[in-house]
């Protein structure tokens, strides 16, 4: 009876054959390169200047301690997947002998290319063709040399198979399951051969290029970073507010301790009489609608002949401890009734964007009930929610665990925007942490200067008591879409009552309000609604130029019943939606007045706060 080897009796033995088998082919009559006396010094000043930067950065810290935000804390993710871990199929010996045996086939495969181990025969000729591929390792010096080929393939393997181990386990309820995922995925994508320099050979070779220079401008900008308490992604220096981004004209017109209301000049002789107010995103900057003259949605819109209105929320601070979604809703008809009294208008067309979207379907539903619809003509949601049963992988960080540590971080009644920052980072950690981690902090690259990551940075802070109560009731709980479940202002809630005519765009690739779960809105509100699906995701799919020519969106004009039969059905349509939806405007009322008086703000008489793009915006 032949007797079944241990698979881990001689894993210390067999990485030192491997090594020989690797690097004996290279050391045959090479000499190693002397030092020059001038790059010995270099070196030698690199490395003082790596203590210097160090040592300066924890005297600041002793005389003005910063407290690190725990979100960033990797033992968080650790925490989130609870005892999970304790039962994936890893911790079971035959598992382990498994791995390690397709592991050692894997090692043996990689290598054959190269001409070396068991395989060394089956070398093919022209480049290696490994059988993993992952863009973090596009570069060819992860392919030239066996040793780095064998380490990010032999990650990618692991990687692979621990994350599938996840879908194996038995008995793990799906939300556990999901959260598990999600701390998975997190857990590995910072473990990347990528991500650590002795383990990158990119980053060797620009180290050895630049003689260690990248290594000192890579820990000044890591520790710019740990200063402000987030991650950078663009020269923030490189915008101005005003100048550069924000840069449409217009005039704040009203203002609250909660919003300033700007309005913008017009373009054209005649407008449409209804005019348009525009809700972004509390959790963001507004100007995301503004980056500059070629991206804005605003300009472009002003550009059609509508009179445009722009709420800018204010950042929290602990004046605002008090603040509840019931605020929010108030200020949303506040605005709403400061722009009919203004115009002197009946009524106005309203959009809203994301969480601000889901605020709107409440003002729908709190006039609805109150008999004040007539006061919204029409309402457009841009990526919103209002039933969040599928509501992706935010659903993670709202069981009880997870909104006691939020809570936790709101000792002032707001929760600090680097936060959310750091939350949204780490659902696309690949791209949004990890890319940058080596190209800013390791290869010592220069931040480029775009628009759009810079809004991505520029956070603001959330009122504590609004933040828990809207983890709790919406996306936990999902009391939004249960008639008379909530009530704001004193008046419960009912979706169903909601008749406004509506136009709702989806992203295709949305993560943060997936297609699936915006198409729910369709679901809930009674009047007619049109529904169209745009490329990509939550920002591009919205910020799409007709000029760009970028992207296409999805239309289908029959009755789909879900998102699935709105996708067979429907007609693609290069380019941009924004024409398809100035068009259905135009449908709902297309009566258009001479573009004077109080359509064009700060005229004679006319007495305005200050120009756009306001006070507010800028507060941090």
């Amino acid at each position: 009876m032949t007797e079944t080897p241990d698979p881990f009796t001689n894993m210390y033995e067999a990485p030192a054959k491997l090594a020989r088998a690797m690097f004996a082919p290279m050391a045959g009559g090479m000499n190693a390169p002397t030092l020059k006396p001038e790059d010995a010094q270099h070196w030698a000043e690199v490395g003082t200047k790596l203590q210097g930067l160090w040592l300066q950065y924890q005297a600041e810290q002793m005389t003005n301690p910063q407290a690190l935000v725990p979100f960033f804390d990797p033992t968080r993710w650790m925490a989130l997947a609870g005892d999970w871990y304790r039962q994936m199929p890893l911790a079971q010996v035959e598992q382990q002998q498994a791995l390690w045996a397709e592991g050692m086939r894997l090692w043996e495969d990689v290598l054959g290319q190269y001409g070396l181990g068991p395989k060394a025969d089956e070398k093919a000729e022209g480049d290696p063709d490994l059988p993993r591929k992952d863009r973090r390792f596009a570069d060819e010096k992860w392919r030239t040399h066996p040793a780095f080929a064998l380490i990010h393939q032999t990650y990618l393997f692991l990687a692979e198979r621990v994350n599938a181990m996840v879908d194996d386990m038995d008995g793990l309820p799906e939300d556990k399951r999901e959260q598990l995922r999600f701390t998975t995925r997190a857990i590995t994508e910072a473990a990347s051969p990528a991500n650590y320099p002795l383990l990158n050979p990119v980053v060797m070779e620009r180290t050895l290029e630049t003689r260690g220079d990248n290594l000192v401008k890579g820990m000044e900008h890591l520790l710019a970073d740990m200063r402000r308490g987030q991650l950078s992604h663009t020269d923030a220096s490189a915008f101005t507010l005003g100048e550069n981004i924000a840069v449409t004209p217009g005039k704040v017109v009203h203002e609250t301790p909660l919003y300033q209301l700007i309005q913008y000049s017009p373009t054209t002789d005649d407008v449409l009489e209804v005019p348009l107010v525009i809700f972004p995103p509390w959790i963001n900057r507004f100007y995301i609608l503004d980056l500059n003259a070629k991206k804005s949605f605003v300009k472009w819109a002003v550009d059609q002949g509508v009179t445009v209105f722009m709420v800018s929320w204010k950042s929290a601070d602990a004046s605002m401890k008090d603040v509840v979604w019931d605020d929010y809703v108030r200020a949303q008809m506040d605005a709403i009734d400061h722009v009919r009294d203004r115009l002197d208008v009946p009524r106005v067309h309203a959009i809203g964007y994301c969480v601000a979207g889901t605020t709107l379907a409440a003002t729908l539903a709190v006039m609805h009930r109150r008999g004040e619809q007539a006061r919204v003509a029409s309402a457009t949601f841009f990526t919103a929610q209002v039933d969040f049963e599928k509501a992706g992988e935010l659903l993670n960080f709202v069981d009880d665990q997870q909104l006691g540590m939020v809570g936790a971080m709101s000792p002032d009644g707001y929760l600090d925007g680097r936060v959310m920052a750091a939350t949204f980072n780490m659902l696309r950690g690949t791209d949004l942490i990890w890319n940058y981690v080596v190209n800013n902090y390791l290869l010592g690259e220069d931040y480029p200067a775009f628009d759009l990551l810079h809004w991505n940075g520029d956070v603001t802070n959330l009122p504590a008591k609004w933040h828990g109560q809207y983890l709790r009731d919406l996306y936990r709980d999902n009391r939004l879409v249960e008639a008379d479940a909530l009530s704001v202002d004193g008046t419960p809630i009912d979706l169903g009552q909601v008749e406004t005519p509506t136009y709702v765009q989806a992203g295709k690739e949305d993560h943060i309000a997936p297609a699936e779960s915006v198409w729910k809105i369709t679901e809930h509100f009674k009047g007619p609604i049109k529904f169209v699906l745009a490329g990509s995701g939550h920002i591009a799919g919205v910020v799409n130029p007709p000029e760009a020519g970028k992207y296409q969106y999805w239309l289908n004009d029959d009755a789909p019943r879900s998102l699935a039969e709105f996708r067979d059905g429907a007609e693609e349509h290069p380019g941009s939606w924004w024409p398809d939806w100035i068009d259905w405007l135009r449908e709902q009322d297309g009566e258009t007045v001479a573009a004077k008086g109080k359509r064009k703000p700060g005229g004679k008489g006319d007495l305005v706060i200050e120009n756009a793009p306001g006070r507010y915006v800028a507060t941090r």
